[in-house]
């Protein structure tokens, strides 16, 4: 059974090779963090950390990376209608994210590198480019010479010439950028600083950089020149995955990536995400309105990955009830343990090859949940059956072996369900809570107010939450 991917490059599905065997490194554009996650987040987010987990589950060795971005014209606006910092901001919802994502059941990537860590990379990379000819200054901005790069376009399929001929309506000769280019189709790499915002000293001055060249120069620092996978959703394949390419090959003189996956987009009762519309849905406002966070899950793994998907309260009420099956089978073994005993799954069980077998086909996720909700199913019949009967004529073995394929297969799809006993909440001080006295204690440290700063992180603790501090952040959790 040969794992096979749809390769966005090549327009083909592709048998999975590595770089290195057995390892895969892995790259998914992450946040821009100036709000909080929505259903198009939850959807790339769910569908990346399931093909993670796959092929952990095939069994290779997965360096996973997702990059923050937080230096961004949206956080500036925010952080000003804030009157805050960018760097709060960014904080704020990149910690929103981290509990957003724990709701979810999505296991942390391996690093999150954000761009405002990754300067030095990001200038060495633009640096490179204006030696081999692909980029130039302009009054304290340097733009990517478009031109200079034979392959654009290889990406998205999109021709310059097919470009040119929508330009007028986009180009506005009185833009100052605008002016500065030698090309309409240019793009900036590094932005002077302007009055009032965040800048950073470089070879061009104060400024900033650009969007696309953060990522290019995150990658390379910490996966290396070629990654196996690049990641994120089809709205990124152009301009800014397209213009990764461009920044990262002339470099370096290899294929950035060897497979370039996207998954498809979000739509709310058959229209497109926005705010204007009034049908943006954050995933804490989903979860908060109690639909089941599984059930999210599984709604997302039901659809091909690369298709787009359409929620509606029909879908989402379907997938609660797919769900309740599959919760009904996961808890089986906990309602009748004392008769299945102890055990391990087979690998070797058909189910297991089934699943493979599904999954192997361009991670072909509801082909494999096909597998989980026939043992489901199979089990909750042997319940009913144990609950009227008080035995079944299925062998305990047996059974014990299809509960543990199940628990096993769900897992790889993160899906997973315990007793209530063991998901009952804590009592004590709200999500809402603990955030007010974290950055009550972030303002004391800032403050160098340590003994107060001390007094907070004790209070915390005595109500069983543990703070993680890093240059990123304080994170917390319950104990």
């Amino acid at each position: 059974m040969t794992l096979t991917l749809y390769n966005t490059l090549t327009r083909r599905q592709e048998p999975f090779k590595t770089v290195e065997p057995g390892k895969v490194k892995m790259y998914c554009c992450g946040m821009t963090v100036y709000d909080y996650c929505h259903l198009g987040h939850a959807r790339a987010c769910i569908v990346w950390d399931v093909v993670r987990r796959y092929l952990q589950f095939i069994g290779y060795e997965v360096r996973y990376i997702q990059n923050f971005t937080d230096i961004d014209d949206k956080i500036l606006k925010r952080s000003r209608e804030e009157h805050t910092s960018m760097e709060a901001v960014a904080e704020r919802f990149i910690q929103a994210y981290f509990e957003d994502m724990a709701r979810l059941g999505i296991k942390e990537a391996d690093e999150y590198p954000r761009a405002t860590h990754t300067m030095n990379g990001i200038q060495r990379l633009i640096h490179e480019l204006e030696n081999k000819g692909y980029a130039y200054p302009a009054n304290g901005d340097v733009y990517y010479a478009v031109r200079q790069f034979n392959e654009y376009g290889k990406l998205s399929g999109r021709k310059l010439e097919d470009l040119q001929a929508g330009a007028s309506d986009r180009v506005h000769i009185e833009d100052p950028e605008y002016q500065k280019k030698k090309d309409p189709f240019d793009f900036a790499l590094w932005k002077a600083a302007k009055p009032e915002e965040p800048a950073w000293e470089s070879p061009w001055g104060k400024g900033r950089p650009g969007w696309h060249i953060e990522c290019s120069a995150m990658v390379r620092d910490r996966l290396g020149e070629t990654i196996d996978i690049h990641a994120g959703g089809a709205d990124l394949i152009f301009p800014h995955h397209e213009n990764e390419i461009a920044q990262s090959e002339p470099v370096t003189g290899k294929p950035l990536a060897l497979y370039w996956l996207h998954n498809g987009m979000v739509k709310v009762d058959g229209e497109k995400m926005s705010k204007s519309l009034g049908n943006f849905t954050t995933i804490r406002d989903l979860l908060d309105r109690n639909v089941e966070p599984m059930a999210v899950r599984l709604f997302v793994l039901m659809a091909q990955y690369r298709k787009p998907i359409d929620f509606t309260d029909e879908a989402i009420a379907a997938a609660t009830n797919g769900w309740h099956t599959l919760k009904e089978g996961l808890l089986f073994g906990y309602q009748y343990g004392g008769q299945l005993g102890s055990g391990e799954y087979l690998t070797s069980d058909i189910h297991v090859k089934r699943f493979q077998e599904a999954v192997n086909d361009d991670f072909n996720f509801p082909g494999g949940l096909a597998v989980l909700f026939e043992l489901a199913k199979e089990l909750r019949r042997e319940g009913n059956i144990i609950v009227h009967q008080g035995k079944t004529d299925t062998p305990l073995e047996e059974l014990q072996k299809q509960w543990r394929t199940l628990v096993m297969l769900a897992e790889v799809l993160g899906l997973e369900a315990k007793p209530e006993a063991e998901t009952a909440t804590i009592e004590g001080l709200s999500d809402a809570e603990i955030e007010d006295l974290i950055q009550q204690r972030q303002a004391a440290r800032k403050a160098k107010n340590f003994a107060e700063s001390d007094r907070l992180r004790d209070q915390l603790q005595a109500q069983g939450i543990t703070l993680i501090d890093s240059r990123d952040g304080t994170r917390w959790h319950r104990n």
